[in-house]
C-alpha cells in the first residue's frame, strides 16, 4: 500500500536540493538516505541526503544535481510503500488507513457507525463517521476519543452533549 509522505516544494540552492512539506509524523525515517519514494506523476526517487534548515526539510535525490532538475520535481506528491498492518511507533499516533473502517462505539457499547474518512484540519483532526446515510464529524481529540483498538477495529468515543444530535 502506498501512502503520501510529502510534497516537494521549491529548489534550494543550485545543487539539486528541494524543500519538502512533510505529510508524515516520521520525516527522519521516511526521508532517510537510501529510502525510495514514488511520485504520483513520474519516476521513482531515491533519497541521497536530508537535513533540516531554518525549520524546513531539505532533501537531495540521486540523479537530481542541478537547480533545473530540482525545479522539475516541484509540486510532486511523494509516497512510500507501507505494509497495511504497520502502525506508528508512538502509541498515540495512527495512520489514517488503520482508522478507516473501524467501528465507532459509545462508552456504553452502543454502535454509532464506522470511520469513512479522516480530515486533517488546521485546528485538529476530525473523524468522519457514517451511520446509515448520515455523516457525523467527531473531533479526534483524547477527551472525545479516549480509546482506540486497531487490532479489534474499534474506536470508543465519549462525545459531549449535542455532538451526535442533528439539533
Amino acid at each position: 500500500m502506498r501512502v503520501t509522505v510529502g510534497r516537494i516544494g521549491k529548489p534550494h540552492g543550485i545543487r539539486g536540493e528541494v524543500t519538502v512539506e512533510p505529510r508524515t509524523d516520521e520525516p527522519e525515517g521516511r526521508f532517510a538516505p537510501g529510502e525510495q519514494l514514488f511520485r504520483e506523476s513520474g519516476s521513482d526517487l531515491v533519497v541521497s541526503a536530508m537535513h533540516w534548515h531554518s525549520g524546513k526539510l531539505l532533501v537531495k535525490f540521486l540523479g537530481v544535481d542541478t537547480r533545473n532538475a530540482a525545479e522539475e520535481l516541484r509540486g510532486s506528491i511523494v509516497q512510500v510503500e507501507r505494509d497495511e498492518l504497520e502502525i506508528p511507533q508512538d502509541p498515540d499516533e495512527f495512520y489514517d488507513s488503520n482508522l478507516l473502517g473501524c467501528a465507532v462505539v459509545m462508552l456504553n457499547g452502543e454502535t454509532i457507525g464506522s470511520v469513512t474518512d479522516v480530515l486533517h484540519l488546521p485546528a485538529q483532526d476530525v473523524l468522519v463517521v457514517t451511520s446509515g446515510e448520515r455523516e457525523i464529524l467527531i473531533p479526534f481529540v483524547e477527551d472525545i476519543v479516549p480509546h482506540i483498538n486497531i487490532a479489534a477495529q474499534q474506536i470508543v468515543v465519549d462525545p459531549p452533549p449535542g455532538l451526535l444530535t442533528d439539533e
